[in-house]
């Protein structure tokens, strides 16, 4: 997922979080229960730097820190116990006429506009294979299907179904959990998940890769991506090594591919019905990226550039032939030496400097499209399988593409180029994304669409906002469909308000007939079922199923839902009761 100024934090860990938010000027901070917490960048950066080129101590109004997670584990059982306690049947919540109590009718919300889908929790399915909290999930999808959201999108862990023996599956979690969607007439995106879970902000459970596949690394160390001081990763698998029989026998993309055959096979009597979407994971957080900016053990903080990931045997390898066939062999043994360390700014390094980098010239331009082929390529074979394993199943395929947007405001992007995406100012780098994505006739599937640029930490040059219309025009002219996703768990109208109009799609200030395909909300967890975040994103929800031709405001909109709202209080007031003990 794309890392932000709190970072995400949203799971369904269930988990009280208790921060120090700010209130009025000069009044003392006040306990508040929350998802994340921004604090405007104070006027002062103190810099600690005696060496342009090493590893600083850098205390910036970087995003605020991830709240410390404590108190205890919530539960949404109580939300289903509210539910069925409710004096309105559950026939009222399901019924397709979207019936609301005493038979007056929540007008329908029509095919127009951009449908919602909810991400599910990461640990919707359990290591016993059966749906986690099945009371508490039951309730939840009833209320999201009676509130007009399109679906709901989940994880389908590579980790969890193919865990012990190479090419033995098990999706009874799964089958529990997709049939429990069609019961309540929710459409299902399908994330083919073959990274790891866990080690990130946001991450509320672990889930590895299979457990044969990380014997097989213990064994290889090369197969994980690798960084210039040796650091490995078991994120997800190196891309360096995507067709060589290093799995028992198999490629990397043939495990993939066998995966998504399976998952066809066994579901395919929901494909285009329940299942309208398959996401295909390329990448940590299954995102089509480099780990270049991993949490885990605080190796890389907000907003520090990242490193390349290209340091393991497979990875050189490919790069010692490049560099050869360039005519310049002596560019092959090794990435960039100057580029700094993870917590690094641009100008603190020689390679990302403004005046005079190595990005900008030859060896620059050689290395970065190499790196960034080796991604796109990476791309290419994952999709051509996943299209030939699903064609005329009537469902379409996905591609996540994270929202790197600190030091966008830099002319050389340093965290972009080291996440693969080679993007500077004179370089459009989301252009060639977008045009193998439409070879594929994939969905170019983008985050940090809530975001505006005045909220992020002005001194590292953030520009979400910018980032995302650049995404926009590159799709509209590679002609992809372009669907967003939040970065970060928000519940206020002005992020929804901002949601809208990127959804929108008027990026040139004209207006298009074109708008995002579909908006992917994250996440369910107990903050949503809280009252006043409910109802107004049942308000949201409806605003967008509206769609861009409706000119009503959203107080409007939120005034039209407020007796669908009260139908749900009872299931919205236990949610928000569990949450405070």
């Amino acid at each position: 997922m794309a890392m932000s100024l709190p970072h995400q934090i949203g799971a369904i860990s269930g988990t009280h979080v208790v921060a120090e938010v700010g209130g009025v000027p000069g009044e003392a901070p006040a306990s508040a229960t929350v998802s994340a917490v921004w604090r405007t960048p104070g006027p002062n950066l103190r810099v600690s730097a005696q060496n342009p080129v090493s590893e600083i101590d850098r205390v910036s109004p970087s995003p605020p820190m991830s709240p410390v997670l404590g108190g205890m584990r919530a539960d949404l059982t109580v939300a289903a116990q509210a539910l069925m306690d409710s004096p309105f049947t559950v026939e009222e919540f399901t019924d397709e006429r979207e019936y609301t109590v005493g038979g007056g009718a929540l007008e329908k919300w029509g095919k127009k506009g951009v449908p919602v889908y909810v991400m599910m929790p990461l640990d919707s399915v359990t290591w016993n294979h059966t749906v986690n909290r099945k009371k508490a999930m039951n309730a939840s999808l009833q209320a999201l299907k009676s509130a007009g959201v399109e679906g709901i999108m989940m994880d389908v862990w590579w980790g969890l179904v193919e865990r012990e023996t190479p090419g033995e599956y098990n999706w009874g979690g799964y089958t529990e959990l997709l049939e429990m969607a069609k019961k309540h007439g929710l459409k299902v995106q399908a994330v083919m998940s073959f990274h790891q879970c866990g080690g990130n902000v946001g991450d509320s459970c672990t889930i590895p890769l299979p457990k044969w596949v990380v014997d097989e690394i213990d064994k290889d160390p090369e197969l994980a991506y690798t960084d210039q001081w040796g650091r490995r990763n078991y994120e997800y698998l190196s891309l360096g090594c995507d067709t060589l029989p290093v799995l028992k026998g198999r490629t990397p993309v043939q495990c993939y591919s066998d995966f998504m055959l399976s998952f066809r096979d066994n579901f395919e009597h929901l494909l285009g019905d329940t299942i309208v979407e398959i996401q295909v994971g390329m990448g940590p957080a299954g995102e089509l990226r480099y780990p270049s900016y991993p949490e885990q053990n605080g190796t890389w903080k907000f907003p520090g550039i990242g490193a390349f990931q290209c340091y393991d045997k497979y990875m050189l390898s490919s790069l010692k032939a490049a560099a050869e066939a360039y005519g310049k062999p002596e560019w092959g043994s090794t990435g960039p030496t100057d580029a700094g360390q993870y917590n690094n700014w641009p100008d603190d390094t020689n390679f990302f400097r403004k005046e005079g980098g190595g990005w900008n010239g030859e060896y620059g331009e050689f290395f970065l499209s190499w790196y960034s082929q080796m991604l796109l390529g990476h791309g290419e074979r994952i999709l051509q399988s996943a299209k030939s394993i699903f064609e005329n199943k009537g469902v379409k395929i996905s591609v996540k593409i994270a929202g790197i947007h600190w030091h966008y405001g830099t002319r050389s992007h340093a965290p972009e180029l080291t996440a693969g995406y080679y993007n500077t100012r004179f370089r459009d780098g989301y252009l060639p994304i977008a045009q193998m994505l439409a070879r594929h006739g994939a969905i170019f599937n983008f985050t940090c669409i809530e975001m505006r640029d005045h909220e992020q930490p002005q001194d590292a040059l953030c520009a979400p906002e910018k980032l995302v219309k650049q995404v926009a025009l590159a799709t509209r002219e590679a002609q992809v469909p372009l669907a967003g996703e939040n970065a970060l768990p928000r519940y206020d109208d002005y992020a929804h308000e901002q949601i809208l109009q990127a959804a929108a799609l008027n990026v040139d200030g004209n207006a298009e007939e074109r708008e995002m395909c579909a908006f992917t909300y994250l996440r369910m967890n107990p903050d949503l079922f809280q009252p006043d975040n409910w109802r107004r994103f049942v308000a949201f929800v409806k605003k967008m199923r509206e769609g861009k031709n409706v000119h009503r405001c959203l107080e409007q909109v939120e005034r039209e839902a407020e007796h669908f709202v009260h139908v749900t209080q009872p299931l919205v007031q236990e949610a928000a009761v569990a949450m405070m003990h």
